[in-house]
């Protein structure tokens, strides 16, 4: 799992922010996509898109002129898809004080690089108590986004 995990660092600048600011929803969940990205990108070896954002709390602001710490890593590898949970973290630049302002948990799919239809992607190795327990969790999660999919479908 630790391959595939990334951090990404981003200076929170006056063009990211809304008229409060802080650092704009829309940003926060573009930047997550990108850092999910990364990680789904590692894992399997194979473009990837985007097939769900199951959670994006926003737990706190981040203000213009902090950095936001985006942390992401494998929770789950299925057949071809996978789901990354990244944390996102605030810097006071000044006094190095951080804290957790959101969390989000997104699915990618691996796709064939000549079909574009999903591929299988490697199995995740569970090393530690930790990784079993949030994996476990995903679990849940991917049972809960799948009874929305077909809910939807029948609508």
């Amino acid at each position: 799992m630790a391959e595939s995990a990334t951090e990404m660092t981003q200076m929170v600048l006056p063009h990211h922010a809304n008229v409060h600011g802080t650092l704009l929803g829309g940003t926060v969940m573009h930047w997550v996509d990108l850092a999910a990205a990364v990680v789904a990108n590692r894992h399997s070896r194979r473009p990837v898109v985007t097939a769900a954002f199951d959670e994006m709390a926003f737990l706190a602001p981040v203000m213009v002129g902090q950095i936001a710490i985006l942390r992401a890593r494998l929770t789950l590898a299925d057949r071809s898809s996978m789901e990354i949970r990244v944390d996102v973290d605030s810097e006071d630049v000044l006094t190095g004080e951080r804290r957790r302002t959101g969390t989000a948990f997104v699915t990618f799919v691996a796709l064939d690089p000549v079909t574009r239809r999903p591929t299988p992607v490697p199995r995740l190795l569970l090393e530690t108590d930790g990784e079993r327990a949030e994996h476990a969790q995903a679990l849940e999660r991917r049972r809960q986004r799948l009874e929305r999919r077909k809910a939807h479908a029948k609508s």
